[in-house]
């Protein structure tokens, strides 16, 4: 580890042990040393957290002689770590909800943006209290007025990456940070004030079923409305030197897949709940408020969105750029795909919403004993069409997902229909095992479905460059690459949303893909050429049912 970036963990106890061994064992795999700090605890976890005192591998363990609140143990943390010359301090809630898979990626973006706060950003599961969740949003509006921003979309998560020296900074000019709950939120907001980016990482957050929470409902509350009421005036007393030193935006992460799955699962059971009572109609229009929420605080997608519409409309010949309003029905398009989705697979749609609008060679796949590869996108809702179909065609589908990109509707979704997750297999990179097993499924008549828009993780070198909308956007290589290990007919297929119906686009694209030694590259470019002209086609004239919410002509770019 460099001398510019010398990072340990902190992480504070107040009673909670039973994990911490666990989260111990997870940092030191990392080579992180570790600065335990006991709040005071009583036992057992006073004899638990002592025991795990090692400074010979880096464990130490620090008690404090009386409760200071988990900032005030934080703050100890970090003046420890300063004074042993570390630059970078890993906070690290002790009590276990944080998935530690995602350590790896923290660190890579912290040393990535050295100047940054990295923070964690929740993806909540079902064991989130509701209340807890509501008082997170609750915080999330105050926290855009105080930082007069929409780019900190969570304040509240104990897992996260701070730089010692702009802590240094903000302690030694006399500010005054909460010491309790109202630490995280408070620390974040002032070194925002101060100049400091913050850099986010979507990660998953349970509650285990025996977890002692120490955020008393009542006092801690009051505590932080009082913070957010210190705050806003601190912010309207010191406006100018706060819009003097606003944070440089950073570019962090390219790829469609580093994207957070917004929305917890309480959320998209409330959206369930809304349609069934609702319907399509009633269900947006109750949804709105949240859809606009979302609209102002994914300032990813919302760019993302602009991008793409300013391309569109330009291919179109339309000189008007896209402004809030139309962004704003683009996500809203979204949600109603989310909806009828949704609505398909509980049987809130009947089979006749899906209409043949050029279907001559899929009728012509139904017919041939073989398999076939399809070829699908995230424009329009093909998924739909896979809801409405007839058992004995969907059991033939075998579709390639990447479904840890959405999983709380994906989990949704199973608990109300099984049938959703049958026929699916989770993928983010084809190896030659997989590709082998794919062969036998076609031979036994499958029709495999890969999407053909995104770029796996791990493609770097494998896309192809083909004009797309007036500019070169990367294509991967995977979908031609394994239709031709397939020897099977290539086919691309759209449903798009006409009206108050989805029309189905579907035809050849390759009775086979051959891909000669010599002329490989140039082969797949080709092949990938004729599926972005078709891609584009549509688009151009279905474009708010543009579900690719990413830079989609620089994805992939973070690993290049």
């Amino acid at each position: 580890m460099s001398e510019q970036f010398r990072l340990c963990a902190v992480m504070p106890s107040f009673n909670h042990h039973l994990v911490a061994g666990k989260i111990v064992a997870a940092l030191q795999k990392e080579r992180l040393p570790v600065f335990i700090i006991d709040d005071c605890s009583s036992e057992p976890a006073q004899s638990a957290l002592a025991a795990l005192h090692d400074p010979a591998v880096g464990i130490e363990v620090h008690r404090l002689p009386e409760n200071r609140g988990k900032g005030g143990a934080v703050i100890h943390g970090f003046r420890l770590a300063m004074d042993a010359g570390f630059t970078h301090a890993l906070q690290i809630d002790a009590d276990g909800q944080h998935d530690l898979s995602s350590l790896g990626d923290l660190m890579r973006l912290a040393r990535q943006h050295p100047g940054a706060l990295v923070t964690g950003i929740p993806v909540y599961d079902a064991s989130v209290p509701l209340g807890r969740a509501i008082g997170r949003y609750i915080t999330h509006f105050w926290v855009c007025v105080e930082t007069l921003s929409l780019r900190i979309s969570d304040t509240m998560c104990g897992f996260r990456i701070y730089p010692l020296g702009a802590v240094r900074a903000l302690f030694e000019s006399g500010a005054s940070v909460g010491h309790r709950m109202d630490f995280d939120i408070e620390i974040m907001v002032r070194m925002f004030w101060r100049g400091v980016p913050v850099v986010e990482l979507p990660v998953k957050v349970s509650y285990p079923a025996d977890n002692t929470s120490n955020f008393r409902l009542w006092r801690d509350n009051v505590r932080i409305s009082w913070m957010h009421t210190r705050l806003f005036f601190t912010m309207v007393w010191q406006l100018p030197s706060i819009l003097a030193h606003r944070p440089p935006r950073l570019e962090t992460d390219h790829h469609w897949a580093g994207l957070a799955e917004r929305g917890a699962r309480w959320g998209l059971n409330l959206w369930s709940f809304a349609y069934r009572i609702f319907g399509r109609r009633g269900c947006l229009a109750v949804m709105a408020p949240v859809v606009f929420y979302f609209y102002l605080t994914g300032s990813v997608q919302r760019r993302a969105s602009h991008e793409f519409l300013n391309r569109v409309w330009a291919s179109n010949g339309r000189q008007r750029r896209p402004g809030l309003a139309d962004g704003f029905r683009h996500f809203l398009s979204f949600a109603g795909k989310v909806v009828d989705t949704f609505a398909g697979w509980v049987g809130g749609l009947s089979t006749d919403v899906v209409v043949p609008a050029e279907v001559a060679d899929l009728r012509l796949a139904e017919q041939d004993a073989r398999g076939a590869l399809f070829i699908v996108s995230h424009l329009g809702n093909v998924e739909l069409a896979r809801a409405l179909l007839d058992q004995e065609t969907r059991e033939r589908l075998l579709i390639l997902v990447h479904t840890k990109h959405a999983e709380n509707f994906n989990r949704m979704l199973r608990d109300v229909r099984p049938e959703a997750a049958i026929n699916t297999w989770q993928v983010t990179e084809l190896g030659p095992e997989a590709a082998v097993e794919l062969k036998n499924q076609i031979e036994q008549g499958k029709w495999v479905v890969i999407a053909g828009d995104r770029v796996p993780i791990g493609s770097t070198g494998r896309v192809a460059k083909v004009p797309f909308l007036g500019e070169d956007a990367p294509f991967s290589h995977g979908p031609y690459i394994l239709a031709s290990l397939l020897e099977c007919p290539v086919y691309t297929l759209f449903c798009l949303r006409d009206g108050d119906r989805y029309v189905m686009h579907a035809s050849k694209l390759a009775d086979r893909v051959v891909l000669p030694r010599k002329n490989r590259d140039e082969a797949l470019a080709l092949y990938a050429a004729l599926f972005a002209e078709r891609l584009a086609a549509f688009a151009q004239r279905y474009p708010l049912q543009w579900y690719n919410f990413f830079d989609f002509w620089n994805q992939g770019a973070a690993e290049r």
